[in-house]
């Protein structure tokens, strides 16, 4: 498999830690290199052809501080063209019933845009939310997590979604 890039931010620590998660349930350091986005520009992401984006949903359906600064100053900068581009949020379905996980779905609409390949499409099933800029033709674009309300679902949802992605990616 080809080395795989994981772009996150984090206000509170969760999204670091669902990355560090992913890393390792995708084999660790060896496949996986982690990049927090505040410390990351345009040409890190442009070593990857396969790259996962995971940002959490901060206050009403925004995007976190450091993703926000990256999506206005960076992000155009990249031709996502060939790469093939995976999202994981996190966010709380039932506080945040009226946008859960929108920020994915704006950077995934912005990385689209850009070229990039959308992968690692993730079923609603077993979610509860009203309405959610991440919902595309059923699915959200990429792993929905909900550590407030639904953490004991969390491992499971990582490993299944792993597996997708070690498919989707290219891998055995």
């Amino acid at each position: 498999m080809a080395k795989i890039g994981l772009f996150f931010g984090t206000q509170t620590g969760t999204t670091q830690d669902i990355a560090e998660r992913i890393q390792k349930e995708l084999g660790g350091d060896g496949v996986v290199d982690l990049y927090d986005i505040s410390g990351a520009d345009a040409t890190d992401l442009e070593k990857y052809d396969c790259i996962i984006v995971g940002c959490p949903t901060w206050d009403i359906g925004k995007l976190q501080s450091d993703w926000e600064g990256f999506y206005e100053e960076e992000l155009d900068k990249i031709n996502f063209s060939g790469k093939k581009v995976a999202y994981f949020g996190t966010g709380d379905q039932y506080g945040y019933a009226d946008n859960f996980q929108d920020a994915i779905g704006i950077l995934e609409e912005k990385i689209t845009a850009l070229g990039g390949q959308t992968v690692g499409y993730w079923s609603t099933d077993g979610y509860e939310f009203d309405e959610s800029k991440v919902v595309k033709n059923g699915k959200f674009v990429g792993l929905a997590i909900d550590e407030v309300n639904q953490s004991e679902l969390t491992d499971e949802r990582i490993k299944a979604w792993s597996a997708q992605l070690k498919q989707e990616f290219g891998a055995s």
